[in-house]
């Protein structure tokens, strides 16, 4: 069912075929069910997080950009408390069994707010608090699904298969973006962003049945050493803080917490230009949804042919030290022409185009990098990077943006250069080390 290489004819049609999916787009033969399943599985989540997103960004603004820095922190809070629950969960909970609940979890977690927002909005009752709680939650929402999806994925493929396929497998979050994006540009005024909701809870669920999938491509690949994969039945053990100890133990995974709060600094200069903006100039909560989709739309679009076409020729070719100082090179010119003309069109542009360098590149090569860990540290270590760290590096950004905000845009554009330089050379050694253990977990046997 799985292995299909053996079959497939050598006529010109199959040739054709196989060169496109492996020389252009990555997967081989076997590998095509895997890559497929994997492909749907992100394509659900983030379609149901940019069905969302839109929401997330018109509630901050209606509650208010000076009040941003406070639902971060918040955020972080929550993450703080979130992290050692997931790392207890992990600790004793098999792979097979926490992976779909955490997806359940957040399922249930959508339908909730669905019914609140339907009766505010039916009620007339003003919902700026349930908004702000509504940020704070789609704020961790988002990392935990897409941490949990790439730690699968870097543990169910091999550090060769992950150079060739993560950019591919990432494409399928981009079209899902997209179509999420999109999906909610066109809709929403008609029908009411409460009602979108329903949509995005649908969507995730199916991602559970991709999850099942691919546990029985791995059960029905490796049968053989079935208790080291995602199919076992033991536990990943260590303790609920194990994430975080990690952390501090290593100067490989310091180096990508660095990275992460300096992206985040640039990321919420952005961010919160862009919220200042539109709150001075857009006032109806809709039309706020539709721009921000917008951006979303042309940001994922970009970076979904970077994902199917470019990624695995950049990787291959120049490694992923390389893959991953582009945007932060990138970055530095887009803050010279922001400080040059500080309006919403050009924060609109360089927004799309760093965002969808950062999905292109940036994100799966940072995923890369988590191939040549232990499996306890794939899910602890990079969860609690991609999400506590992550929201500790926004309240870093929100609060520094926020006390230089009075200097004006063009010197905050300024001050981002220098940070922007230090994450490119930051990037280029986590490459080189990257390599080093490569060399070593191959010197010893493991693939």
């Amino acid at each position: 069912m799985f292995n299909i290489a053996d079959t497939m004819p050598s006529n010109p049609t199959s040739k054709i075929r196989t060169l496109l999916f492996g020389e252009v787009l990555g997967p081989k033969p076997h590998e095509y069910a895997a890559v497929a399943w994997s492909f749907a599985y992100f394509f659900c989540v983030l379609s149901s997080y940019y069905i969302l997103r839109p929401i997330r960004e018109a509630m901050a603004v209606g509650s208010g950009s000076r009040t941003i820095p406070y639902l971060f922190m918040a955020t972080f809070v929550l993450m703080m408390i979130a992290t050692p629950i997931f790392g207890w969960v992990a600790s004793r909970y098999p792979r097979r069994v926490f992976l779909p609940w955490i997806n359940l979890f957040f399922v249930s977690n959508i339908v909730i707010f669905w019914a609140l927002f339907s009766r505010f909005i039916d009620d007339g009752t003003d919902h700026i608090w349930l908004g702000r709680a509504f940020f704070v939650w789609l704020s961790v929402f988002n990392l935990y699904v897409v941490s949990v999806f790439w730690s699968f994925m870097a543990d169910i493929y091999t550090r060769d298969q992950g150079r060739r396929l993560f950019g591919f497998i990432a494409s399928g979050g981009s079209i899902g973006a997209l179509i999420g994006a999109a999906a909610t540009e066109a809709i929403v005024v008609d029908i009411g962003f409460e009602n979108l909701f329903p949509i995005a809870g649908t969507l995730l669920a199916v991602s559970m049945i991709c999850i099942r999938k691919l546990r029985l491509w791995v059960a029905h690949k490796r049968e053989s050493s079935i208790d080291k994969t995602v199919e076992s039945d033991e536990p990943l053990g260590g303790n609920p803080f194990s994430g975080i100890t990690h952390v501090f133990g290593s100067r490989f995974f310091l180096g990508i917490v660095a990275s992460s709060i300096i992206a985040n600094l640039l990321g919420t200069a952005l961010y919160m230009f862009a919220a200042q903006m539109v709150e001075d100039s857009i006032s109806d909560p809709n039309v706020r949804v539709e721009f921000f989709s917008s951006i979303n739309s042309w940001t994922n679009l970009l970076a979904l042919l970077g994902q199917m076409f470019v990624v695995k020729q950049i990787v291959g070719r120049f490694g992923i030290g390389r893959s991953l100082a582009l945007l932060p090179l990138i970055s530095i010119p887009a803050f010279i022409l922001l400080a040059y003309n500080p309006v919403l069109g050009v924060v609109a542009f360089v927004t799309i185009a760093r965002r969808s360098l950062g999905f292109s590149f940036s994100k799966p090569s940072s995923d890369m990098l988590y191939s040549v860990v232990t499996s306890e540290e794939k899910y602890k270590t990079k969860n609690f990077i991609d999400t506590a760290v992550y929201r500790f590096g926004d309240i870093v950004g929100t609060w520094s943006i926020t006390l230089m905000l009075g200097l004006g845009i063009t010197w905050v554009s300024i001050a981002m250069l220098p940070f922007a330089a230090i994450w490119s050379v930051i990037s280029l050694w986590l490459g080189r080390e990257y390599k080093r253990k490569a060399i070593a977990l191959k010197k010893q046997g493991f693939e």
